[in-house]
């Protein structure tokens, strides 16, 4: 099992930057990609960014040029480092983890945190 949690979310002016961080513990072996998802009320969970094990990065086009992932493979954590934020960006982002070759049935979440966006 691989447990994640996420920290670094909160309340800013559009315009501004937030960092957020996940931490990966437990069998972190098994991980291949994680990555960031984000669902705003009433609407379907989404794609922001993805990396891989070897810093390979996948953006959703309404955050290109704005939002950076990155990873630290040695303490298992992913970073979403967004700026430019838009009251649009508000949602719950969920950190999520998947599974290598070896295991790929393995899917994990965090329990997301808040980012609000105020106009």
């Amino acid at each position: 099992q691989v447990q994640l949690v996420e920290s670094g979310g909160g309340l800013v002016q559009a315009g501004g930057s937030l960092r957020l961080s996940c931490a990966a513990s437990g069998f972190t072996f098994r991980i291949n990609v994680m990555g960031w998802y984000r669902q705003a009320p009433g609407k379907q969970r989404e794609l922001v960014a993805t990396i891989s094990s070897g810093g390979s990065a996948n953006y959703a086009d309404s955050v290109k040029g704005r939002f950076t992932i990155s990873r630290d493979n040695r303490k298992n954590t992913v970073y979403l480092q967004m700026g430019s934020l838009k009251p649009e960006d508000t949602a719950v982002y969920y950190c999520n983890a998947v599974g290598s070759d070896y295991y790929p049935r393995d899917d994990y979440w965090g329990q997301g945190t808040q980012v609000t966006v105020s106009s």
